[in-house]
């Protein structure tokens, strides 16, 4: 969906205001319309961290809005929060109407690129050239960037890690694999064993994409998928096709949950969650469920361990370069009525979501972490150090494309998992599509 197909946008806005009930509520629900009440600015914030779904996330964001608005007592936060699936779609569409929330979240590369054209976010280059200069791990504030300017500031920083169950794993004599044939054992063995091997819903399509770039990454190797994706290359390399039959081979071999393009994410999730599933390939986003949060029981967190992707016999990957990079951003709204005041509270949050989310919500921030004198779980030491080790970071495909081009990719996606097409239709789709920008 592009900012230029307006008719759509404008029909599409109609659709998801109706489907999520808007009503002019300040919570979870809806959006206060109003730019000021009495002599206070009104600033709206717009996120994803419902706190059903990320409880750790959701407590942080009240904590920063409520010392904010005790330090500014002239500012008043609204918020409206939606889950992920559900903030996308209305971002967009808001989009077309120009009626952006004050303050929100937006991904880099691709997904940034045609707010930026269409003039929707507010240049914050300002916001780093004090206090917040030097604060960010390197490369994260380029990821929103374009012809110099930069359109939002970095909160997160993700990797995606296989976590696997430990005591499913010791049930049945299984060790952490060393290479790709080493999974297809384990898998073998599991589904053999009437245990779900994999646990994924594919509904949203998304998560089977970090399935087939890891096994192009490992593949065909990082320049090369990189190079694909940018239009430089063709998508028929060997190598790239050779993955998209190895996912359709692991679809043969039942790795993955029953009716898994049926299924959403959180639907995955849960089975993970459940012990009804024994590995589980997904962004650090998820850390909290795995370290901190006290609603997740200690004898699950307890359970939790992770292994990278592992490498393919022949391949041209390195198992330390990973799929993940910069998470969201915070933007602000170009033409907020509250603009000045939005840009000092998005100064404000980032600092302090730094200082806050580590320990509060268990996620990697994407600015520096002094790590000395905090006690942090196993589980994201280890992280952190296999972060510090990276050889590389290829950000998520639906996220480094333009908007038509991620569409086209993440429903070719779900049609190599369905079986519905392939690989070298797939790959032609591909090539198409990004030599087409997507139209």
């Amino acid at each position: 969906m592009r900012i230029n197909n307006r008719a759509a946008w404008v029909l599409a806005l109609v659709l998801a205001l109706a489907a999520s009930g808007c009503s002019g509520r300040s919570d979870d629900d809806g959006r206060v319309p109003e730019t000021a009440i009495g002599d206070k600015v009104t600033i709206h914030m717009m996120h994803l961290w419902p706190e059903a779904g990320s409880p750790g996330q959701h407590q942080i964001v009240n904590k920063i809005i409520d010392e904010y608005q005790a330090e500014n007592p002239a500012v008043v936060i609204k918020q409206e929060v939606l889950d992920n699936e559900r903030y996308k779609s209305k971002i967009r569409v808001l989009s077309a109407t120009n009626e952006l929330p004050d303050v929100g979240l937006t991904w880099a590369a691709g997904y940034l690129k045609p707010f930026v054209e269409g003039q929707l976010f507010a240049p914050l280059d300002d916001l780093l050239q004090g206090e917040l200069r030097d604060s960010f791990v390197a490369g994260t504030t380029e990821a929103y960037a374009f012809d110099g300017r930069t359109y939002a500031l970095p909160l997160e920083f993700n990797m995606a890690p296989v976590y696997y169950n430990q005591k499913i794993f010791d049930e049945n004599g299984l060790q952490v694999p060393q290479t790709y044939d080493d999974l297809l054992r384990i898998i073998d063995k599991l589904a053999a064993n009437g245990i779900v091997p994999i646990a994924l819903g594919n509904k949203d399509r998304w998560t089977g994409s970090l399935w087939y770039m890891y096994l192009a990454d490992r593949i065909a190797g990082t320049e090369t998928l990189a190079s694909a994706i940018r239009g430089l290359s063709a998508f028929e390399d060997p190598g790239l096709e050779e993955a998209a039959r190895l996912v359709q081979d692991l679809v043969d071999r039942h790795a993955f949950s029953k009716g898994f393009n049926g299924l959403s994410n959180d639907e995955a999730k849960a089975q993970f969650m459940n012990g009804e599933a024994a590995m589980y390939l997904m962004g650090t986003w998820e850390l909290p469920n795995y370290t901190t949060s006290p609603s997740i029981p200690e004898s699950l967190r307890d359970n939790v361990g992770f292994f990278k992707f592992p490498a393919v016999g022949g391949g041209n990957g390195s198992v330390d370069s990973w799929v993940g990079g910069p998470g969201v951003g915070l933007f602000v709204a170009e033409n907020s009525p509250a603009k000045a005041e939005a840009k000092t509270f998005a100064k404000y949050f980032v600092k302090r979501w730094g200082e806050e989310s580590v320990t509060g919500a268990g996620v990697i921030p994407a600015t520096k972490v002094d790590t000395s004198a905090i006690q942090l779980p196993r589980l994201f030491i280890d992280l952190l150090n296999e972060a510090n080790r990276a050889m590389s970071f290829t950000l998520f495909a639906d996220v480094q494309l333009t908007s038509g081009t991620a569409e086209m990719h993440l429903n070719q996606i779900q049609a190599l998992f369905g079986q519905e097409t392939t690989p070298a239709d797939f790959a032609k789709a591909h090539n198409e599509a990004i030599k087409s920008g997507g139209r």
